[in-house]
């Protein structure tokens, strides 16, 4: 990843990353870590009973992919702000791509601030997670 300079501009972008497609065994590790032990997101039976195709991520697995991928871009002891919204649904095999850029540039009590809008769409190109943080620069 690069690092936001002391000059920020409005526009920069983070270089997007893909993560590999994501399996059953990823959202249980994360049910795991989180406690979230909800059987839509690893009981298959259960998922089709309600009516779903399939298991599917617990939100909050991309969000954190979300979060590494802002916080080694500018620094996870800079981060300020981390606000999200869940837009679709993300299923075994979905391969995410995180992108994130620069939308303002500001002085803001403890410092000067930029605030970066960014997304986590699945291959189907629909965003999966989308949302906004700030970041302190000085």
């Amino acid at each position: 990843m690069t690092t936001v300079t002391t000059t920020p501009v409005i526009g920069h972008a983070a270089p997007p990353l893909t993560y590999p497609p994501l399996t059953r065994t990823d959202f249980v590790k994360y049910q795991g870590a989180s406690g979230d032990f909800h059987p839509l997101h690893h009981d298959e039976s259960y998922a089709l009973e309600t009516g779903f195709p399939s298991v599917f991520s617990v939100g909050m697995l991309q969000a954190g992919l979300l979060a590494s991928y802002v916080t080694d871009w500018l620094g996870v002891e800079n981060l300020r702000r981390f606000k999200v919204r869940f837009a679709e649904k993300v299923w075994p095999g979905d391969e995410l791509t995180c992108s994130a850029k620069i939308v303002d540039v500001f002085d803001a009590e403890d410092g000067r601030r930029v605030r970066i809008e960014m997304t986590c769409a699945r291959q189907t190109g629909v965003n999966a997670l989308v949302g906004d943080a700030e970041f302190l620069l000085d």
